[in-house]
């Protein structure tokens, strides 16, 4: 699926989407949130949810390795690499 297709879906299908064909690379907290990243074919999708709650409220859709910043942080490689 393109990113342009994704991104015209509802987003009950955006998350059933995600949940069949997504790879989820990471998770984070922000505030209180609970924030989940996925790759998709040539783009990548962070649902949204309250934390402690299983209903998304929002993904954001996006191409650009910028929008990893925040997971890229997080990420610490073994000593010796």
């Amino acid at each position: 699926m393109t990113f342009t297709d994704f991104k015209a879906l509802h987003q009950r299908r955006q998350t059933a989407h995600l949940a069949r064909h997504g790879h989820r690379l990471a998770e984070r907290q922000e505030d209180s949130f609970d924030l989940m990243l996925f790759a998709v074919g040539d783009f990548y999708a962070e649902t949204w949810r309250s934390r402690g709650d299983d209903a998304v409220l929002f993904i954001h859709v996006f191409q650009k390795s910028a929008g990893l910043g925040e997971y890229l942080a997080r990420v610490q490689l073994p000593q010796g690499l």
